[in-house]
């Protein structure tokens, strides 16, 4: 019997509508799920109820939770008529139940049961899983009336308890079944599970709550990128119509042929020998390995030091197009100092090995017994030799012989060439409250003269503002926020710090809190806050020394509120490139709208980056970045045109994120751990400009700026699909807030926004790099564009050009107006005149014109439409018309390097546009004083004209009809040049007289 269980936690509800003629009501909250009921107590005249009950219902059939509802009714008891009012409901489906460490207590907004009904409040529920045996359901009652209780109820504190595999599965069911299965990735759904110690059994009052079973059925379940682009051919996106596994790719649509379907069809098939070495049996003192060759190619697995019963169980796959030979040679070896002797050989004649086509079972290895010579035998090796293609499941594990070079790469270094799949921590913000401290205790010769607290999560620290007070009590009431990622294995270390002199602080006490004992919370409800002690020193309190604690009579305190915000977006990146806008609690996560698949096929074109041989080379892998996934292709050794044909998938949950994909070469091969990975370029994909079901195969070119000028490093050869579940969802989503609800509620500020995202930058890649292959800390700040905040004189241009760009049309309007109005083509003057007095006369048809103008515009812009997303634009980058200079200062480090004299030209430099910029605000807060100086009296003879004016125009523009005022101020400013004057018109120089401030300012 399943021991899984819904957990439901109801707090309290607040901003209830008074239901009992009295302006309160009387409020109970029944629970609905699985054809079970359960109801709380009681909370007379109370429009804020708060319960805290905990109720469990058991889930019988794990298979089915992802199908199961469950309904949270509020209702007034009324004892006059025996009966209950409805005043709302919470509805949750499967994506709110989640792990006890997930869950968080959310505030929903109660629903209405029909539109006329007048339903408003509030309703704070917790819901979570938990498959703790200790962990009773509630106990069934017989459905009476509810009963009526003023004292809180409560029941103890159940703590998280881990999930068993078959639990997980059924989570990740209803994901799978839309999903494609690709044989390159793990299985997504092996996830590490967070375990804790099981809490002691929780008991359940009678009086808690009402179990009733309902009779029947339970409730319903319910080329260029765009077009007169002005980059050079170069630069431009290719698209290109490869043979894929699915067929040929002609204009986005797939020609099947006549091989069989298969859902590994974004790349081409690629076919290799398998060769699985599982283990031998042997005979004498021995140090046996197995040497694995296919012509040139051998392959060697570890060995072992005296053992008769060796077991390796590795595979190795050997290219099928590089095969120079039909034999295939299994050596078993005895490792000696000088040379090392053959024991016995397996040979195998490759026209006779196995075809294997997933998802058909893997092929089960056999005994071959191991000769050498004729009459001798040595013992047996266990084998298993098949044909296959990197659908594979042994393909992402194996030892590749496209992936090696002709030279000998050790077995750590071969550690850095697999494909792997990564998936970046959960990040939370820490907000940390600092109010005050008390009963402070400094050294006899020292007193408090710029005390201030200082917090630090592992590489993090942070300070307040200091404050000075001639008592025991300081007061700081500051808010301070950090960056933690799951597991929290760094704790919170809070010191108050005094300063006795210049660059001297002493500890006045210091406290040690867990991050993952903190409250966690969705929205803005309130954290409560809490004293927490002070030790002397950060070792004492390391140390625990609770002994002395108890024996002091006085100690120090501070007042803190510390939470871990889960309704927030974490940034890891740059707010333009973001690939995930969920926020950290899963409880607020919505269903995915789509799938993004994305086939890797190859890079050409290659510039040498290292050289080997006496002749140039590379050593290149792709890293490939949407959500909290990252995958890794494997690296291709010593290859200018690599060829990877790997496939991955992606849930995607918002259109308006982008898919970033980088090419690397790798650094740590041949005994070079000391080496940066070099970047090679990378291309972004933004989801919102793919059709849904198109197959997009482009070259994309690999442009990357160095400090001599911009270069195109390769090209990058990508299959993407971008498959939408249902296209209402995903129209919806364009009106639905950008970022999660707290980010509006209580918004950060751009500059501590800013400081966060580089904090999370840091924590990710100090997690990736600690993986097997790691990812290296250049590779993850250069996908993430960490130094995008970085002053450079050529995105100032580019930008300041962009923005030309985008008002060009209002420019090419106004000067269109302009030529109208000096009458330079008479008879679209004409034209104009005959249109405006139209619009004047019949103002009815001034919105229908201009939304009709648009859509024809849209419908002529139709023709026109990108057919391949946009790429890397040099141009509009303005990495061509940089001059050598800029270069060098954008490839400056920070703070610079560069001597006095450079940095002084540039410092006069940046001046000088500074200086411009300058005057252009200046003359812009200079007009906006001027129209304030029509009513302010700064100028009396001009406010007193302006108050004249004002009142003669209301009385003639209500003795008027609102059309003539406005057809005569047309008219005026279409005049034609023989009655138009060479000086500006009276208001224009009456407007230009007006003070400003300009004269007050030094």
């Amino acid at each position: 019997m399943s021991n899984l269980k819904l957990g439901v936690e109801v707090v309290g509800a607040h901003d209830l509508m008074p239901k009992d003629g009295q302006g309160s009501c009387s409020t109970y909250v029944e629970l609905h799920f699985d054809g079970w009921k359960f109801r709380t107590t009681t909370k007379e005249k109370d429009l804020n109820p708060v319960w805290n009950e905990k109720f469990y219902f058991n889930v019988t059939d794990p298979s089915k939770l992802p199908n199961l509802t469950l309904d949270a009714c509020i209702y007034h008891y009324s004892k006059r008529s025996n009966s209950k009012i409805f005043l709302g409901k919470v509805h949750l489906t499967e994506p709110s139940f989640v792990p006890y460490a997930d869950a968080v207590v959310l505030h929903y907004p109660l629903e209405k049961k029909n539109v006329f009904s007048r339903i408003k409040g509030e309703l704070g529920l917790k819901v979570y899983v938990t498959d703790d045996p200790s962990v009773k359901s509630s106990n069934p009652i017989h459905d009476v009336e509810p009963s009526v209780d003023t004292v809180q109820h409560s029941t103890p504190d159940q703590s998280p308890v881990s999930f068993t595999n078959s639990i997980l599965n059924v989570f990740s069911r209803k994901k799978n079944e839309t999903k494609h299965t690709f044989h390159t990735l793990p299985n997504s759904n092996e996830e590490k599970q967070h375990k804790s110690s099981p809490s002691a059994a929780a008991k359940t009052n009678k009086d808690s709550g009402m179990h009733e079973s309902k009779s029947g059925l339970p409730p319903p379940k319910v080329f260029h990128a765009y077009p007169g682009s002005f980059s050079p051919m170069d630069y431009a996106l290719k698209e290109t119509s490869p043979f894929l596994g699915g067929g040929q790719v002609v204009g986005g649509r797939v020609i099947r042929g006549y091989r069989p379907s298969s859902s590994y069809d974004l790349v081409e098939p690629m076919q290799y020998l398998f060769v699985r070495v599982v283990r031998a049996r042997l005979t004498g003192s021995i140090d046996p390995y197995v040497e694995v060759k296919v012509g040139n190619f051998k392959g060697i697995t570890k060995h072992y030091e005296k053992t008769q019963d060796p077991e390796w169980n590795q595979v190795f796959a050997f290219a099928r197009e590089n095969q120079q030979s039909t034999l295939l040679e299994v050596v078993v070896k005895d490792k000696n100092m000088l040379l090392d002797e053959v024991i016995g050989t397996v040979k195998f004649d490759l026209h006779d090995v196995p075809r294997r086509v997933p998802p058909n079972s893997p092929l089960a290895p056999e005994w071959y017994r191991i000769d050498k010579g004729k009459d001798k035998k040595k013992g047996e090796l266990m084998l298993a030799v098949w044909f296959g293609t990197q659908a594979d499941e042994a393909f992402p594990d194996a030892w590749h012989s496209d992936a090696l070079s002709s030279g000998d790469i050790s077995s750590s270094a071969y550690a850095h060439m697999r494909s792997k799949v990564y998936h970046s921590p959960r990040l939370w913000y820490v907000r940390v409250k600092v109010i005050e401290a008390q009963d402070l205790h400094v050294s006899e010769n020292s007193q408090i003269h710029d005390a201030y607290v200082k917090l630090q999560i592992g590489n993090q620290i942070l300070k307040t503002r200091p404050v000075q007070s001639r008592t025991m009590i300081l007061r700081w009431d500051q808010e301070l926020m950090f960056v933690a990622a799951e597991p929290f294995e760094e704790p919170l270390i809070v010191s108050v710090e005094n300063r006795v002199g210049p660059n001297k602080d002493e500890t006045i006490g210091a406290v040690i809190i867990p991050v993952d004992q903190t409250d966690k919370r969705a929205d803005d409800r309130l954290i409560h806050t809490r004293w927490y002690h002070l030790e002397e020193s950060i070792s004492s309190v390391m140390d625990g020394e609770q002994g002395k604690k108890e024996k002091d009579k006085f100690f120090s305190r501070i007042h803190l509120s510390v939470c871990l915000d889960g309704g927030y977006h974490v940034f890891d990146g740059s707010t333009y490139y973001s690939s995930d806008l969920r926020p950290t609690s899963k409880q607020l996560w919505k269903k995915p709208i789509g799938l993004l698949e994305i086939g890797i096929l190859s890079v050409d074109g290659l510039h040498p980056t290292k050289t080997r041989d006496g002749r140039g080379t590379t050593d290149t892998y792709c890293v490939a970045k949407y959500g909290h996934k990252w995958v890794r292709t494997r690296t291709v050794s010593d290859s200018l045109s690599p060829k990877y044909n790997e496939q991955y998938t992606w849930d995607v949950y918002d259109p308006a994120t982008v898919l970033t994909v980088g090419v690397f070469d790798n650094g740590q091969l041949h005994n070079s751990d000391g080496n940066k990975d070099l970047k090679i370029g990378k291309v972004r994909i933004r989801i919102s400009t793919l059709e849904a079901g198109r197959v997009y195969t482009n070259a994309y070119p690999l442009p990357v700026l160095h400090p001599s000028g911009v270069k195109k490093m390769g090209e990058l050869h990508l299959a993407i699909r971008f498959s939408c579940s249902s296209m209402v969802d995903l129209m919806q989503q364009y009106f639905k807030p950008h970022l999660p609800k707290m980010h509006y509620k209580r918004p950060l500020n751009l500059m501590e926004q800013e400081k966060l995202r580089h904090q999370a930058v840091n924590v990710v890649a100090s997690r990736l790099s600690r993986a097997e292959p790691p990812l290296r800390k250049e590779v993850v700040e250069y996908m993430c564009d960490t130094d995008s905040h970085l002053w450079s004189m050529r995105r100032s241009k580019a930008n300041f050009y962009r923005l030309m760009t985008v008002f060009s049309g209002i420019l090419s309007v106004v000067r269109w107006l302009g030529e109208v109005s000096t009458w330079k083509h008479p008879i679209t003057t004409v034209l104009v005149h005959i249109l405006f007095l139209m619009l004047v006369c019949f103002p009815e048809l001034i919105l229908p014109t201009v939304f009709l103008y648009m859509f024809v515009i849209s419908t002529w812009n139709w023709r026109f439409r990108p057919r391949c997303p946009p790429h890397m634009n040099t141009r509009l980058s303005y990495a061509e018309g940089v001059t050598p200079d800029e270069l060098d200062e954008e490839f400056d480090t920070f703070p610079s390097s560069k001597s006095p004299d450079i940095l002084r030209w540039r410092y006069d430099r940046l001046r000088t546009v500074a200086g411009r910029i300058q005057s252009v605000v200046g003359d812009l807060a200079t007009q906006g004083e001027r129209i304030q100086a029509l009513v302010n009296w700064r100028d009396p003879r001009a406010s007193a004209m302006f108050m004249v004016f004002c009142f003669v125009a209301a009385i003639v523009l209500y003795v008027t009809p609102f059309q003539l005022p406005i057809l005569l101020t047309g008219f005026y400013l279409m005049r034609h040049p023989m009655l138009r004057s060479k000086v500006p018109p009276a208001p224009v120089n009456f407007f230009r007289r007006l003070p400003s401030l300009t004269d007050s300012m030094l």
